[in-house]
């Protein structure tokens, strides 16, 4: 059985779109199907997160740019208009992780991440975060956290992804294929 998993992201200067690629990578050199969605169509590639794709789904990674350590607007909208889903349980035991990218390394990530995380707690999703197994966690200076992934990506959003930031957005990934894998 293929395992399809969404990476659901909003960026806004492409630094959590380039997460979203590195996570999905690591998605499909599992063996699953990476369906990179996105909450409204900025490019001509972007493919629009549906109810059905959630429904559907056998795991999700789920990322935006923090805002002052919150989700983007963009995406707390579109959770509120799940509540048909919530009503009937539609999203429970379904693994999930989160990823996030700030202007400055003390700029709200982990309070994004945290954030991000709620509404699929209150969906009954199986939170992810990052394990200490994960070496680049213990020797990052930029980005990641055992809430999940992160990028710093500087005041003029010019930072691109470290090394660091790049092997914990593989790692998210990986962890996330591998637990959807074992809950079919």
């Amino acid at each position: 059985m293929s395992l399809n998993i969404v990476v659901l992201y909003h960026s806004s200067h492409g630094s959590v779109e380039a997460m979203a690629h590195e996570i999905a990578e690591s998605i499909e050199q599992q063996g699953a199907t990476a369906l990179l969605r996105t909450f409204v169509k900025r490019q001509a590639h972007d493919i629009v997160i549906s109810k059905d794709d959630l429904i559907h789904c056998d795991g999700l990674a789920f990322g935006t740019p923090t805002r002052f350590g919150m989700m983007a607007s963009q995406a707390k909208s579109f959770w509120e208009t799940t509540s048909d889903l919530w009503l009937k349980g539609q999203l429970i035991d379904k693994p999930a992780c989160v990823f996030s990218s700030s202007s400055s390394m003390h700029g709200g990530n982990e309070a994004t991440l945290l954030n991000l995380s709620l509404p699929l707690l209150h969906h009954g999703m199986m939170l992810l975060g990052v394990p200490y197994d994960v070496p680049e966690l213990l020797s990052t200076e930029t980005g990641g956290t055992p809430y999940g992934a992160t990028h710093v990506a500087g005041t003029n959003n010019s930072n691109v992804l470290s090394k660091d930031e790049m092997k914990i957005c593989h790692s998210v990934g990986k962890r996330l294929a591998q637990i959807a894998s074992k809950l079919q």
